[in-house]
């Protein structure tokens, strides 16, 4: 109709063309959103019941301090994963995987405000975060890129995040905060499933340029998260974290998660792809080796040496 203004009501939701992978794919999306309403929880009764459980949170002054800088960072971590899924929520146009992303951002609302109550009991008011955290967070917020915040949040940062939450569960650092993450990691496996589901769509539009500027974003990324768990160093081995064998765990559950994504039918991975994923093993190596495995004592060529070594190794043909 002549003079009709465009809506941002996406009219053609349910005419777009679909494969039959895609079709599954939306099988799984859609199933996502209902399984979380399933399974919500309420955070204020559940912390309550914990902190009762155990009779209130009991800790060294020096553990104290050292959880609530870390459990901070998770804290806008998960203000940043509110709005990121609320935009993806927004932005994507097929109805299921919109459902996932909705769901997603009713997930992050209650974990932002149950880890600000749990800071709370623990004696800590939030204000801000080192700044090497505070730009992986705003690395994702900032890109208009629906598949570079895909790929930040769904299979980098919530990854990270699952990494951590397992690591402090399995030590029993602080009883009340080790089963208050069963329920965390709960929901934030599904949010992974999001990214495995919907991104290989996304990635298959792409051209080369498009894809080379992702891998850049995606070295970013990795990059700055491994400066971020450089600046928690200190509060990691203070809670009994030994942060190398951190981002080991970290690298198999990004990488499982990657697999599982080009394991999804229709990703058609290309060698390509494959190649992509050989860079960015390489490039975590030699970050880690950069942050963790030399001293700051030996001085930045020595480090850069390291490093440099530790990329030109050979990862397993698996990747």
């Amino acid at each position: 109709m002549i003079g009709q203004k465009k809506s941002k009501i996406p009219f053609d939701m349910f005419t777009l063309a679909r494969s039959v992978e895609e079709a599954r794919a939306a099988v799984k999306l859609r199933s996502m959103y209902h399984r979380g309403q399933d399974l919500a929880w309420d955070g204020r009764e559940v912390l309550s019941s914990l902190i009762a459980k155990h009779g209130g949170i009991q800790l060294p002054e020096e553990k104290r301090r050292a959880l609530s800088k870390i459990f901070e960072i998770i804290l806008w971590g998960e203000l940043a994963a509110w709005r990121i899924s609320s935009e993806l929520a927004a932005a994507i146009e097929p109805l299921e995987a919109k459902m996932a992303a909705t769901s997603q951002a009713h997930d992050e609302a209650r974990h932002f405000y149950v880890m600000y109550d749990y800071l709370t009991a623990l004696g800590y008011q939030p204000t801000h975060i080192d700044p090497r955290a505070q730009k992986v967070l705003d690395l994702v917020l900032d890109t208009d890129n629906l598949a570079h915040k895909l790929l930040g949040m769904q299979l980098m940062i919530e990854t990270t995040a699952l990494t951590i939450f397992a690591a402090v569960r399995e030590l029993h650092t602080e009883p009340v905060l080790s089963e208050l993450l069963v329920y965390f990691e709960k929901d934030e496996a599904r949010h992974v499933g999001l990214g495995i589901q919907y991104l290989p769509e996304l990635l298959k539009r792409m051209s080369r340029t498009e894809g080379l500027a992702t891998l850049a974003f995606q070295l970013r990324l990795i990059y700055l998260e491994l400066a971020s768990l450089k600046s928690m160093e200190t509060e990691l081995k203070a809670v009994g974290i030994h942060p190398p064998d951190l981002i080991r765990n970290g690298k198999t559950r990004q990488l499982a998660a990657f697999q599982e994504m080009w394991s999804q039918p229709g990703a058609k991975r290309t060698e390509a792809d494959r190649k992509i994923t050989v860079v960015v093993q390489k490039t975590i190596n030699a970050a880690e080796e950069y942050f963790f495995m030399t001293s700051s004592k030996d001085g930045l060529w020595k480090r850069l040496s390291a490093a440099r070594e530790a990329f030109a190794r050979e990862v397993p043909a698996s990747v």
